[in-house]
């Protein structure tokens, strides 16, 4: 299920010119030869990026598809960032992505038991991949896919450190909806029911699209926190920055997940399109400010989807922003050491 890129893809992806360095030119490609975890350990890179290009969890959950259409686009663009002073291609490794992309193009998301056992089995795969990672020292960073993968990243790291971790999730839904069926709904909700998940902030939640059954379960658990974006940007209850703040000592005294479905960004192309959201600057803010702390064990971003939009340029713009993301966290990471 694991498909490796190999340094004849990567050059494939990357735009050379005279003078200039990308990263591209110099990341780390995995050792086939060897084991993955002998792979992981023979690397000096410290960043893993990985991308799960699937979009079944989200049709499961009643969301547009075009979630599988992020990943490429987003490695791309990050692949011919410039190297300089402020980022280095030797700290980060490129390893591949889950291809479950038969599956994708033949689900008929009618078939809720199909749906059920594929999205459990992505679960399954990513959450090895994610354990191994973090038990070689290295941070994942997962490009998506549906939010559905926010349960694999977050069993994966519980199960490499032996206990129950935090995240915190920039998100216009709190994707806590009941045990049924698998889907990009109820990610956290089987994390928390599995005893993977301890304590989780829903940052930026909207209040149209939260139901109160949930609203209930939150106030009824001193594990769950939240804000919502009207109280950010609409009503200016609370700031940003304070609850920036209020976020990382909730969250960050163990190791912890940073989540951000990309549906939260106003006109962001992705499976759950906004016309009201966080700003592409907030967003950076927020992953740049949750990543450099030292419990911030991997950045995963979720559910952009070029494909929603039939433009020639929405697949690079998507791209383009996920990269700066990824950029984000690594600065964040590499300026707090």
């Amino acid at each position: 299920m694991l498909t490796f890129f190999t340094r004849e893809h990567i050059d494939q992806f990357v735009n050379k010119r005279p003078g200039e360095t990308k990263l591209g030119e110099t990341v780390a490609v995995f050792n086939q030869r060897v084991s993955f975890e002998e792979a992981l350990q023979e690397l000096d890179a410290q960043y893993i990026l990985l991308g799960v290009p699937e979009d079944i969890g989200v049709k499961m959950n009643g969301g547009n598809g075009g979630a599988h259409t992020g990943f490429i686009p987003g490695l791309k663009a990050f692949l011919n960032t410039q190297q300089n002073q402020f980022i280095q291609g030797s700290d980060i490794a490129v390893l591949g992505y889950l291809d479950c992309l038969d599956d994708v193009l033949k689900f008929d998301p009618k078939d809720r038991a199909l749906g059920d056992r594929l999205v459990k089995k992505i679960d399954d795969a990513l959450a090895d991949i994610i354990r191994q990672i973090i038990e070689a020292d290295k941070t994942p960073i997962i490009i998506g896919g549906g939010h559905n993968n926010a349960f694999g990243n977050i069993k994966g790291l519980a199960s490499a450190k032996g206990n129950a971790v935090n995240v915190i999730n920039m998100d216009a839904h709190t994707d806590l909806r009941r045990l049924e069926e698998r889907h990009s709904g109820n990610g956290f909700s089987y994390a928390l029911d599995q005893g993977y998940l301890q304590k989780y902030f829903m940052f930026g939640l909207h209040e149209n699209y939260t139901p109160q059954y949930i609203f209930e379960e939150i106030h009824n658990n001193p594990n769950l926190e939240y804000n919502t974006y009207e109280e950010l940007a609409i009503t200016q209850l609370a700031s940003f920055t304070n609850e920036l703040q209020r976020a990382v000592d909730f969250i960050t005294n163990t190791h912890y997940g940073i989540e951000l479905d990309l549906d939260c960004i106003e006109h962001f192309p992705s499976s759950a399109m906004t016309p009201s959201g966080f700003s592409a600057r907030e967003a950076r803010q927020f992953v740049y400010n949750l990543g450099k702390h030292a419990n911030a064990s991997y950045l995963h971003i979720c559910e952009g989807a070029p494909a929603v939009k039939n433009e020639p340029t929405t697949a690079g713009q998507v791209g383009k922003f996920i990269s700066y993301l990824v950029s984000d966290f690594i600065k964040a990471r590499t300026r707090m050491n």
